[in-house]
């Protein structure tokens, strides 16, 4: 149960009460220095307020995302990179793909979530992200370090778990059309509305492509040529007694390509070379919630179904991945406890047609327990633990502890945990080279990974700092070996990841600033991990007037320092650079209209070095890897209708 009034710091608690039986609670509530939006957090399964949560958990609100939703319609790319601690990082610039890097560690730790569901599969890869349209999320919420004893073995470096709208009372709805000057359009459509008092849907579309453009003058495409569609229905059900239902069916086609531009040839060969995937992908899935006593029961199940077929100028990859995935929980509170027990079942399953001998099917039972205590009110403790059976990897069991204390106006929270990753053949590199000059020496080992935080936050009237503290380390990394070969392995010496980040909000009324700071020394072999700046800058201003009704008005501005180059032929560390932006809201009636500017700057890679290596890598690529932007400056602009 929450407690909650205006002006007040929202309190949960669990009371137990028995049929036809009448109880008063009272609850003693602090006065809070300014009013806040109280949030309910689903990743950690005990749907607590945020507050409450011993558990670190970052959120990204509806507000937060209509304002990147109009800079990048089409994808959640940019909604997440500008997020402290988080940085998207480009893993094949030929087709653009990209992965999320959470406080260091590499982009396959990271799982991803829609409602709950692993409804992009065990891995979201690195196209995946670009192929979530956010129109319809309703909230981001983001665990950073090793979860897998939340989430088991795809969590070791943190969740993201992207939550949907949720129908009204009312219906509701919202037309998007965007044009940029890079030559992207994107068209989405979402609505919901109640069909009954229990019944209820919500319907996306979306449709988003993008024009192949050389923006140096290279005959190589900087930007690659997309089309894309996405449908997406929900459907929901609540009987209000408790008792609630969800389910969903999504279905992706993509067709992107790119490498040189029509007509052009490489110079180095004085061939064309044509990079291309094309997806198709299914998925299904559905969660259940009711009362047993004074008990929750919770069940969810889904299926993911993914073609992709790959194009590396001569060579051809067709692959299918399958996977499904069970979960049933049982939460219970009792006294000071809120108590939560479930099992779950994963079926990961990879079948590449031209390249057999990289096929796996793994198969995952697990169990996990967790108890969320509130000793005091100024003292939380939430204690996990899972068990996991790998089919090839073997057995695994994952702890995690998190504290938070409360004291003269300050909050405090420290965590542990440590859990484990299952290597395939598909990396960063590999998804980004093909897998055809691939070479598996000796079978892989599992990573094992361990993670620690401590984080203090005050707010101050309109004003709220957090400070956090971080470390990570992996032992046996798999990592991918670029030297006279392609070679996956597992490394002797441990990844390690240490770092702070340091996080300002002032919000006064209609207007708001956010400024964030990141360092992050990731190391491995005695050498800093490619492509990871140690200092990272955010700030980003928004002006509203009527209360966001009448319009808006943003300004960012993002500073990126030194990266570690790797397979480089032209530098060994990066230029460090900043990029600035503005963001022009006006609503007309019924019509927000939108302008927004992006690296205004026009910074490029490409005005420092060439994208183009004089030779093929050992990889098979013809890129170096993208360490800034490659788009240039990029002015964006369109329509919103609500409706």
């Amino acid at each position: 149960m929450v407690v909650a009034k205006e002006g007040f710091e929202p309190v949960s608690l669990s009371v137990e009460v028995r049929a036809a039986e009448e109880r008063t609670v009272t609850v003693d509530l602090q006065p809070q220095s300014e009013i806040a939006e109280h949030v309910t957090v689903s990743a950690t399964r005990t749907e607590r307020g945020i507050e409450d949560e011993p558990m670190r958990v970052e959120v990204l609100d509806r507000d937060e995302i209509e304002e990147k939703l109009m800079m990048t319609p089409g994808d959640i790319v940019m909604m997440l990179n500008e997020m402290g601690g988080l940085r998207v990082q480009a893993t094949s610039p030929s087709l653009g793909a990209a992965s999320i890097r959470i406080q260091g560690m590499r982009g396959r730790y990271t799982r991803f979530l829609s409602d709950g569901l692993p409804l992009s599969g065990e891995q979201v890869g690195s196209f995946g992200l670009l192929q979530i349209p956010p129109v319809d999320l309703g909230r981001v919420e983001v665990i950073k370090g090793v979860a897998s004893s939340l989430y088991g073995a795809g969590a070791m470096g943190g969740v993201v778990n992207l939550v949907s709208r949720r129908p009204g009372a009312r219906s509701e709805g919202q037309l998007l059309v965007n044009r940029s000057t890079r030559g992207a359009t994107d068209a989405a459509f979402w609505q919901s509305a109640p069909v009954t008092d229990r019944w209820s849907f919500a319907m996306l579309i979306s449709a988003n492509g993008q024009q192949r453009v050389d923006v140096d003058g290279d005959r190589w495409a900087d930007l690659p040529k997309y089309a894309r569609g996405v449908v997406r229905p929900r459907v929901f059900w609540d009987d209000k007694k408790g008792r609630s239902f969800f389910a969903t069916f999504g279905m992706t086609v993509e067709e992107r390509t790119g490498g040189t531009m029509p007509d052009s040839v490489l110079a180095a060969t004085r061939q064309p070379y044509v990079e291309a995937l094309n997806t198709g992908r299914l998925d299904a899935g559905t969660s259940f919630q009711t009362l047993v006593g004074t008990s929750v029961l919770s069940a969810r199940a889904s299926v993911t179904h993914q073609q992709l077929d790959h194009r590396y100028g001569e060579i051809v990859e067709r692959d299918r991945h399958e996977t499904a995935f069970a979960e049933a929980t049982l939460r219970r509170p009792i006294g000071r406890h809120t108590l939560v027990g479930g099992v779950a079942v994963e079926r990961d399953a990879y079948r590449p047609i031209d390249l057999p001998q990289f096929a796996y099917t793994f198969t995952v039972p697990g169990l996990f327990v967790q108890d969320d205590a509130d000793f005091a009110r100024w003292l939380s403790v939430s204690a996990s633990a899972r068990l996991d059976a790998h089919s090839e990897y073997g057995t695994f069991v994952s702890p995690r502890v998190a504290g938070l204390m409360k004291f003269f106006g300050w909050t405090s929270r420290l965590s542990y945990g440590t859990g484990f990753f299952a290597p395939t053949p598909l990396t960063e590199e590999t998804e980004a080279a093909g897998l055809s000059r691939l070479t598996i020496v000796k079978p892989l080992k599992a990573e094992r990974g361990r993670s620690s935080s401590w984080d203090v936050s005050r707010k101050m009237g309109p004003v709220s700092t957090t400070l956090t503290l971080f470390a990570s380390t992996v032992h046996d990394p798999v990592e991918v070996e670029r030297a006279d070969r392609l070679v996956l392995a597992n490394r002797p010496s441990p990844a390690t990841n240490r770092g702070l980040e340091a996080l300002v909000i002032w919000h006064p009324e209609d207007f708001s600033v956010v400024a964030n700071y990141a360092y992050v020394r990731s190391r491995q072999s005695g050498e800093e991990v490619p492509l990871t700046p140690r200092h990272s800058i955010g700030i980003d201003g928004m002006w509203e007037w009527g209360n966001g009704k009448v319009g808006r008005l943003g300004i960012e501005w993002y500073y990126t320092g030194v990266q570690r180059l790797e397979a480089n032929p032209y530098r060994e560390e990066s230029r460090p650079y900043s990029v600035f932006g503005v963001l022009v809201e006006r609503r007309v009636r019924g019509v927000r209209l939108f302008v927004n500017g992006e690296n205004l700057t026009d910074v490029r890679q490409t005005r420092w070095d060439p994208l183009l290596r004089p030779a093929r890598g050992v990889d098979g690529r013809w890129t170096v890897d993208a360490w800034a932007p490659l788009d240039g400056r990029n002015i964006n602009g369109g329509v919103r209708w609500s409706f």
